[in-house]
């Protein structure tokens, strides 16, 4: 069953895929990853002017990668917002998804905590780099193949 957001997507003539409802009724739409930029502009303009969250997982180990935003529409006089929820796949071997920050600069730090912990690369964010762990760490600590190097921690000694 498609929501309204995604029957107003196809008559306008733009590709995406319903993934239909959550257990709260928000309607979970994919959209690849050369579309999103593009798809977000649209969506921003559509009145999707506030980004909830933005957060990464693993699907499976060597799998796919996946980038979700929770975006509300927000309107005056409005007693119940509109919701939507994008998923952006992308490949473990070259995960490259498009930074919204430039429609919504909310998400700034968060596509740089995804991409501390799994690392995709968000194209064209103005302060890529990692957030949570130390720069010289290595890998991404939040796949699920990610394998924890030989780390020892230093206790004081009581």
């Amino acid at each position: 069953m498609q929501g309204h957001l995604s029957v107003w997507l196809v008559k306008h003539g733009l590709v995406h895929r319903s993934l239909g409802f959550d257990y709260q009724g928000i309607e979970t739409l994919q959209i690849k990853p050369e579309d999103w930029h593009s798809i977000a502009v649209i969506l921003y303009v559509y009145g999707y002017n506030y980004l909830r969250s933005q957060c990464a997982y693993d699907v499976a180990p060597g799998g796919l990668l996946a980038s979700v935003y929770h975006l509300t529409r927000i309107e005056y006089g409005v007693d119940q917002p509109e919701e939507v929820c994008i998923k952006v796949f992308a490949p473990r071997s070259n995960p490259r998804i498009p930074s919204v920050f430039w429609v919504w600069k909310s998400v700034d730090f968060q596509e740089r905590e995804s991409y501390d912990m799994l690392g995709i690369s968000y194209e064209n964010h103005p302060r890529l780099k990692r957030i949570l762990m130390p720069e010289s760490w290595i890998g991404w600590p939040l796949r699920k193949d990610y394998i924890a190097p030989n780390f020892y921690e230093i206790q004081d000694a009581h």
